[in-house]
């Protein structure tokens, strides 16, 4: 375990966020729990897609873009640069992937979308790092070069080509996937039981091993080898001071111009790969428009996730769901979650009224009866409402969560070399 005596000095230790951390345990119990409440609502209500193989599975794939995206964030952010740009650099990963994948195969193509979201980061730390220039300003700016030079390049690049378009490059062969032979067709036919619980957890599991991309395998990998890299070993230890203290960094000797662009630069090929999934395995070619500010809800991810990579995989998996409900029996699956988020308002209701905050209590239970409301004299909703059901996720989950958050101290905040000499 990389410890602040690595280099020889406590102070550089970055402090811990503040309040109560959940330990896995609990975590795990109120991850249980809320599959519980799930499966009650599916016995309920009927809507038996809510928690099948096909949904799940529909889930994960659209989950991983979002937690690319969020982890590339994690890494430019943990080192004090705010990577609003992480949108232009999941856009330059779906076009650079889709260009050199349809050419020289789907491999190649990823390879080179990375490399196309890290000249974004690159971009990026020059301005913000080199030039001090804010790093909001900054991402904003990316984001529309993005689109521009995207816009600009595809006519050139595509058309001419066989499937290709001013807005669409020709087909990209598959990367392959695979499905656990015996295990995946067993958790499938219990979760055809319709059981509680039970079928719920094999539903769950089924969608994690079926029909898997290859591409999925490694950003499930990066989750973890993110988290060994940034907190047990000495390089990320000085990465994250520069994101808490760059002041006392440098007085340590840590080139912290190095560490921002190295953080940066990984930020901007960790968003381009999730641009490359999108423009190869999601769809097997680039589409202008098919990033559709998954940039922005990776950020959001980050942000509930606490800049940690396993909260932020929750809450990709979280927003990948409700993604995947548009795809999937919208309609009907969306009014049933209407009383799943009805009772989980209920429950937070009680739990603010152990807490003694009487007034958030009232408050919480008048939009759980409203929500009930809307449930039971309605029949389904309007499919305006399933489209807009993950950025509203986005919304409510940032919203009730703020309070619990602290990012790097550092993060965002000019900095100049030799500034604390």
């Amino acid at each position: 375990m990389t410890t602040a005596t690595d280099l020889n000095q406590p102070t550089l230790q970055p402090a811990a966020p503040t309040g109560r951390r959940l330990s896995w345990p609990v975590l795990l119990l109120i991850i249980a729990g809320g599959l519980a409440l799930t499966s009650i609502v599916r016995l309920i209500t009927g809507a038996d897609g809510i928690t099948n193989v096909s949904q799940m599975s529909t889930a994960l794939q659209l989950a991983v873009p979002i937690g690319l995206a969020g982890l590339g964030g994690l890494w430019a952010e943990r080192a004090g640069v705010v990577n609003i740009g992480l949108e232009g650099m999941m856009i330059l990963g779906t076009w650079f992937g889709a260009w050199a994948g349809f050419q020289w195969g789907p491999w190649t193509g990823v390879l080179v979308g990375i490399a196309g979201g890290a000249i974004g980061g690159l971009l990026h730390a020059f301005v913000t790092v080199t030039f001090n220039v804010n790093h909001i300003v900054s991402g904003v700016a990316i984001n529309i070069l993005a689109l521009g030079a995207t816009r600009y390049l595809a006519p050139l690049a595509f058309e001419g080509h066989t499937g290709g378009s001013a807005k669409q490059s020709p087909a990209v062969d598959s990367l392959g996937s695979f499905t656990v032979p015996g295990l995946s067709d067993a958790l499938r036919d219990l979760n055809n039981q319709g059981w509680f619980f039970v079928s719920d957890i094999a539903g769950l599991l089924g969608g994690l091993v079926t029909n898997v991309s290859w591409l999925t395998l490694v950003a499930v990998a990066l989750i973890p080898g993110t988290w060994w890299v940034l907190w047990r070993t000495a390089f990320g230890l000085r990465l994250r001071s520069c994101g808490e203290n760059p002041v006392a960094a440098e007085s340590l000797g840590v080139n912290v111009y190095k560490y921002k662009y190295i953080a940066v630069i990984i930020s901007g090929g960790l968003a381009g790969l999730g641009g490359v999934f999108l423009s190869i395995v999601a769809n097997p070619f680039y589409l202008e428009g098919q990033v559709s500010g998954r940039g922005f809800i990776g950020l959001a991810a980050m942000i509930f996730g606490n800049w940690m990579p396993g909260g932020l995989a929750l809450g990709a998996g979280l927003f990948g769901y409700t993604d995947s409900l548009n795809l999937r029996g919208g309609s009907a699956n969306v009014h049933a979650l209407l009383l799943l988020g009805a009772l989980l308002l209920v429950i937070g209701a009680i739990w603010l009224v152990i807490r003694k905050k009487y007034v958030p209590a009232v408050a919480t239970l008048i939009a759980g009866a409203l929500v009930f409301a809307w449930y039971a004299t309605t029949d389904e909703v309007p499919n305006q409402v399933v489209s807009a059901t993950p950025y509203v996720i986005t919304l409510v989950v940032l919203a009730l969560s703020a309070q619990r958050l602290r990012m790097p101290r550092a993060n965002g905040m000019p900095y100049r070399k030799g500034q604390g000499k």
